[in-house]
């Protein structure tokens, strides 16, 4: 394949027609994090890493990735050629090899080293995925969860420039989604490699994603930095509940006794603590938290008999109707935007403006983190 003049990018550009249904992608995405893709069942999602994969052959187009042409319009590279690793929805491991055979044998397959050589080795994908009390199990002995683990391990063994990972929980119980959640955070902490990570799961994407597609009839409704994307005000239906904000806090206290903790929105505040549910993380570290907008209520006062442990002063920078009708409410408290939605009643009944100075109410379970 040609090698490009064109800036270093991820592009993806296609045309292509499946049983009546066409889908039209036109992309640049970004070439490091993990890229979420969002849409609902038949939009397109899996049809787009089959064609980045070279799975799903299409007659012309463009996929530019890491400064070479893997699809330049009719001249395409194999499926072989391309060093893509893939975990598909179902592990499809070897039942004839234990998971030491299974993972030996992608390794041999390994693509030469690259910039994430010194970091992705067999060590660290033991460590990062825990597999070293798995590798003398059979396929056959392992939950569908461990058995998901070992797949994301293979996938890993070749050593990818590009990971692509659809919907790799949908046939797991909330509990092993949790589990398998917090590896993939792991891996995205410590390696280098982009993802592109395909779910019909909101939540998912929220506590993943640094970038997010979301896909609709086949084509791009929108797509952006996550935050960006989550704040608009007409997303599709089906992502109107998920409206809102994902902010990257620090852990400012611990509070065991009642399962609670404070973060802040900035290392050196200590002036608006944000009361959360308990996590693992220690005082000082990132936490990635996630406030949806219809679980933030505006008040004109401040409230001293509520059970709401949140009461927030701020700002309000703008106000303007969305998808449903309702109110979506962008406040400013300190140096950080979070998001309410309110009925029209509530809205008039306030006299709400832009301007204005109020107190925003958060429940503490009702943040995500």
């Amino acid at each position: 394949m040609t090698t490009s003049t064109i800036k270093p990018a991820f592009i993806i550009q296609f045309d292509l027609t499946l049983a009546e249904h066409r889908f039209s992608i036109d992309l640049s995405l970004p070439t490091k994090g993990v890229i979420g893709v969002f849409g609902e069942s038949g939009s397109g999602k899996t049809t787009l890493l089959r064609v980045i994969s070279g799975l799903q052959p299409i007659k012309n187009g463009t996929i530019y990735f890491n400064h070479h042409f893997w699809q330049e319009q009719e001249s395409t590279l194999p499926v072989y050629k391309r060093p893509i690793g893939y975990v598909f929805q179902e592990a499809s491991l070897f039942p004839h090899l234990t998971i030491k055979g299974n993972l030996e044998f992608a390794k041999k397959r390994a693509w030469p080293s690259n910039n994430q050589a010194q970091t992705l080795n067999t060590d660290t994908i033991h460590r990062l995925l825990n597999m070293d009390a798995l590798l003398h199990k059979w396929p056959s002995q392992l939950s569908g969860g461990e058995r998901q683990r070992v797949a994301i391990a293979r996938a890993l063994m070749i050593n990818p420039s590009l990971l692509l990972m659809d919907e790799p929980l949908s046939a797991l119980d909330y509990d092993r989604k949790q589990e398998i959640l917090s590896y993939l955070e792991k891996l995205k902490e410590e390696l280098s490699i982009p993802i592109i990570y395909v779910s019909h799961s909101a939540s998912e994407l929220s506590r993943l994603a640094d970038y997010l597609v979301i896909i609709n009839k086949g084509s791009v409704h929108t797509h952006g930095e996550i935050n960006q994307v989550l704040t608009q005000p007409h997303l599709p239906s089906c992502l109107q509940q998920d409206v809102g904000v994902i902010l990257q806090t620090y852990v400012q206290q611990k509070s065991p006794s009642d399962a609670l903790q404070a973060v802040s929105f900035s290392m050196n505040n200590v002036n608006t603590p944000l009361w959360v549910k308990h996590t693992n993380a220690l005082i000082g570290e990132v936490l990635r938290v996630q406030i949806f907008a219809k679980d933030v209520s505006i008040t004109l006062s401040k409230s001293i008999d509520t059970s709401i442990t949140n009461i927030l002063p701020a700002e309000i920078l703008s106000i303007q109707e969305d998808a449903d009708h309702m109110i979506l409410i962008t406040l400013k408290v300190e140096n950080t935007q979070i998001l309410a939605k309110i009925t029209q009643r509530s809205c008039e009944n306030l006299a709400l403006q832009a301007g204005q100075m109020v107190w925003a109410q958060i429940k503490a379970i009702a943040v995500i983190a």
